[in-house]
């Protein structure tokens, strides 16, 4: 692959879509060519892309032959159809859904954490993590380069954004309603939303907890190389727009303090120290929004379990936890 490769787009008109465009001008990726692809419905649109438009094409399986990296944000289903032939054509697949993160011949990547797992892709697929995956382990990998992670007990408060334009459109929507003693609809969600709290995020399974939950135990158990590590998880919706915050008591193999984990995040790329109780310093959805960093604070000993920590970490699911982990990838590539 050259210095400057072309780079395909797949849902270039969706959220994730549009942040991986400002990902790739923010930080000045080296392109040779941008390619931008979607469904026929979108095929036509215009996108601008470093000062000049770029029209969006629509997504075939053979608009791959000239492609060096293709990123893919549309969906599970659409990974599953125009994954594979993209990675047949010579592209290396960057793939933002669930479809192959489980799969062996697949490396699963934060950048941050394990990058030389990138180099190992016998599909030439790589997937991107989930998102609240993504924003717990940044907060807790430095930790476990230190004291050696063994168990996560963890609460997510996912933002509305993580369904969707249609998540948001819903809360809006509902607030407004309220606000006017209007009646209003339920459809993305099984309960209101506003000025609520609901804890499902994604299906049920049969042992109680949903996909959301497990995702955190099997993807965390691949990206650390801990088979053994023992996660239990609730994830909840509420009513925030954009960045997902978790509340976890980690345990370590090793002694811990305070001092010695405030520490360990020194100087360590993607994650930052917020975390001064007296002047109300700890990390909020809004500190993180539109941000690259994942903020880490309310750092105190776990007053349950041996060797363990209790914080809270926060970090906009669109960006990190989506479209700049994908960019970074390429970057990688």
């Amino acid at each position: 692959m050259s210095t400057e490769p072309h780079l395909a787009i797949v849902g270039a008109t969706g959220a994730v879509g549009a942040e991986m465009l400002t990902c790739l001008e923010q930080r000045n990726f080296p392109l040779s060519k941008l390619t931008l692809l979607a469904s026929a419905r979108s095929a036509g649109k215009t996108l601008q892309f470093r000062g000049e438009g770029i029209t969006v094409k629509e997504l075939t399986k053979d608009a791959f032959s000239e492609i060096d990296i293709a990123l893919f944000s549309a969906g599970g289903r659409i990974s599953e159809e125009f994954g594979p032939a993209a990675a047949a054509a010579g592209a290396v697949v960057i793939d933002n859904s669930s479809a192959f993160r489980m799969d062996p011949d697949v490396p699963l990547i934060v950048p941050e954490i394990n990058p030389d797992s990138a180099a190992n892709r016998p599909k030439n697929i790589i997937a991107n993590p989930n998102c609240t995956t993504i924003v717990t382990l940044m907060g807790l990998f430095p930790l476990h380069q230190k004291f050696g992670l063994k168990s996560i007990i963890a609460s997510s408060y996912q933002a509305v954004s993580g369904s969707g334009a249609q998540g948001i459109i819903e809360l809006e929507s509902q607030v407004k309603a309220l606000a006017n003693d209007e009646p209003f609809e339920k459809n993305v969600y099984p309960h209101q939303i506003a000025f609520n709290v609901i804890p499902q995020v994604d299906c049920f399974l049969d042992d109680g907890y949903t996909k959301e939950e497990q995702k955190m135990l099997n993807e965390g158990r691949k990206i650390l190389g801990l088979d053994g590590l023992s996660v239990t998880c609730t994830c909840v919706r509420v009513p925030v727009y954009r960045s997902h915050s978790v509340s976890l008591s980690a345990q370590f193999e090793k002694s811990v303090t305070v001092e010695a984990a405030k520490a360990a995040f020194d100087g360590y790329p993607g994650i930052r120290l917020c975390d001064d109780p007296e002047q109300n310093l700890y990390p909020t959805p809004l500190d993180t929004t539109n941000k690259d960093d994942c903020l880490v604070g309310r750092i105190r000993m776990d007053q349950v379990l041996p060797n363990a920590l209790a914080l809270w970490v926060v970090g906009d699911q669109v960006r990190k936890g989506a479209a700049l982990n994908a960019v970074q990838i390429a970057e990688l590539i």
